[in-house]
């Protein structure tokens, strides 16, 4: 199954490279502010889940630009695509963005692909079967000085209902760390700290195709995973932490003083669903 999500994930970025060499004349619509999509991701979720299907015509789909197909109840399996994740980014022609496919089996987390097209970056993870960046095995950084870390982040753009409460993060992050980045592609961000390359991260309003692959690629490599709380219910609230063992710990603490009211309500909220 891993190798059916390695091929589409490599589909689709054949069609982002090729598509991104004309990006003036593609067809761009948008679905709320700031968030748009292109004939590239429709183009590229058809054909990762023509291959899907091709091999497991039954298995269930989720992703961000199609929904939900098939009966996820006759179905042990769910497929959960983010054909272009960081659509902005590639829109104008700014090189950080990823397709992610992840596979869930009887509800747990199984399979996961990230691929970067730009520099064919393929991150891959098997549930106790390690992770990998083209291969080679990889692994969380083994910083634990707070002050050493680069810590990426996803500003919110779309809904600003918690902007205040994230901001009060941001404040109290960056006077403790060596950086923040915000490079706009989660699921890259979430596989660069699975390779060591990010100390940790942290991101609100997130959907679970822009979480899933890269959380499975994390916990492989020997990280934590949770929401803000310290829970495991991230892909239902939309509220992601993760790091390494000592680093996620030391986020966590300096996070949870500003998780707002009206935050943690809309986390309990999508719990109930």
């Amino acid at each position: 199954m891993l190798n059916i999500a390695i091929k589409a994930a490599r589909r689709a970025g054949d069609i982002i490279n090729q598509a991104s060499r004309n990006l003036d004349i593609l067809n761009i619509s948008k679905k709320s502010r700031s968030d748009y999509v292109s004939e590239v991701d429709r183009a590229a979720e058809e054909a990762i889940i023509r291959i899907v299907h091709d091999t497991y015509p039954n298995h269930a789909i989720l992703a961000e630009e199609s929904g939900i197909s098939g009966n996820e109840e006759n179905t042990e399996y769910q497929w959960i695509i983010d054909p272009l994740d960081g659509t902005t980014n590639f829109l104008h022609g700014f090189p950080q963005y990823s397709v992610s496919i992840a596979l869930k089996y009887k509800g747990q987390l199984n399979k996961a692909v990230v691929y970067n097209p730009n520099n064919n970056e393929l991150f891959t993870a098997s549930r106790g079967g390690g992770a990998y960046l083209n291969n080679q095995r990889i692994r969380v950084s083994k910083r634990t000085r707070l002050e050493d870390c680069l810590i990426g982040t996803g500003i919110p753009f779309r809904d600003f209902t918690h902007f205040e409460a994230y901001l009060m993060m941001f404040k109290d992050i960056i006077p403790h760390v060596a950086g923040i980045r915000r490079p706009g592609s989660a699921a890259l961000d979430l596989s660069y700290v699975a390779a060591g390359r990010y100390d940790g991260f942290w991101e609100i309003g997130l959907a679970p195709w822009d979480m899933a692959a890269g959380s499975l690629i994390i916990q492989e490599a020997g990280g934590l995973i949770g929401d803000l709380e310290g829970n495991d219910s991230y892909l239902r609230s939309g509220q992601i932490l993760a790091g390494n063992p000592k680093i996620f710990t030391q986020l966590l603490q300096i996070i949870q003083p500003h998780l707002s009211e009206a935050l943690i309500e809309n986390h309990r909220a999508a719990l109930k669903h």
